[in-house]
């Protein structure tokens, strides 16, 4: 047996023992209190706040205009989408600007993201044919089939049908007219060109812009010239500082939808200009090249 005074001696080194295994698993194993702290940088009630502010701060920001109490000016796009549309997207997003982009059937076919991306920013959808014909030159039945193939198409690949139709060349007869009243939507010219498709070059362009430029002017471009797209941040830039806003048609005096009625022409006289024709290409859609090198 075993005397007391060894007994007492034996204490310590079992708990000494004891000890030890706790020490070593301690330090093997994460520290609980140090998982169980959630992420130092994260703190979801004051970012939900931001968030919440940021959107509130960003749909103000595109509150709409009223054209009525302040200078308004359109840029409009026809025969796209073209392939540069989407750095041009990226631009009047920037710029907070709207505009209004007359939509060939067969682009929207192989560009679809692009329409698709139009319609969500909150830009105009208008009907510009499927081929770009020349209206004048076919009977009845092509036209409104070169219309209504662009209007259902738009209409499934955006979720938005075109509110308006803008004829290729500005070509207009009263058969087109009577189909414009019978889908429903106003003929949408134009009163001011960029000639973009003729001259390709930056610094035309924006002089050319800058001296049509008018209140409630429609001025003519295309987002298929790279020319037209790379010189749009400038362009835009000048057209703010004298104090336009830019803006979708639909914004503009008297284009609205409660204004125009079906089969109106707007510019209101915009039909009755000879010169009209020569902002637009003399090639058509070809101009705008292949669908084939779309998305």
């Amino acid at each position: 047996m075993k005397s007391p005074a060894r007994m007492l001696l034996a204490i310590p080194c079992a708990l000494a023992l004891m000890a030890t295994p706790t020490a070593a698993w301690s330090a093997d194993q994460p520290k609980p209190t140090t998982t169980a702290k959630p992420t130092t940088t994260a703190k979801p009630t004051s970012t939900a706040k931001t968030t919440a502010a940021d959107k509130a701060k960003s749909a103000a920001k595109v509150a709409p205009v009223d054209c009525a109490k302040v200078k308004c000016i359109a840029l409009t796009f026809d025969d796209g989408p073209g392939k540069y549309a989407d750095k041009l997207l990226d631009t009047l997003k920037k710029y907070k600007s709207k505009a209004t982009f007359l939509l060939e059937g067969q682009y929207v076919k192989s560009r679809p993201a692009f329409a698709k991306r139009m319609a969500v920013e909150g830009h105009d959808l208008g009907n510009h044919s499927y081929t770009h014909p020349h209206l004048r030159e076919l009977d009845e039945a092509k036209i409104r089939e070169e219309l209504t193939k662009t209007q259902e198409l738009v209409k499934k690949v955006t979720g938005k049908a075109p509110t308006m139709i803008r004829p290729p060349y500005g070509e207009l007869d009263e058969r087109v007219k009577a189909i414009a009243a019978e889908m429903n939507m106003p003929i949408m010219l134009w009163n001011g060109g960029s000639r973009d498709w003729a001259t390709k070059n930056e610094k035309a362009i924006y002089d050319e812009v800058l001296k049509n430029a008018k209140r409630d002017g429609v001025i003519l471009m295309h987002d298929w010239v790279a020319q037209t797209v790379t010189v749009m941040p400038k362009l835009l830039t000048a057209l703010q500082k004298q104090g336009y806003h830019v803006v979708a048609v639909s914004s503009l005096r008297g284009a609205g939808a409660k204004e125009l009625k079906a089969g109106d022409i707007y510019p209101v006289g915009s039909e009755k200009d000879e010169e009209l024709s020569e902002d637009t290409p003399l090639g058509g859609a070809e101009s705008a090249e292949s669908p084939a090198d779309g998305l």
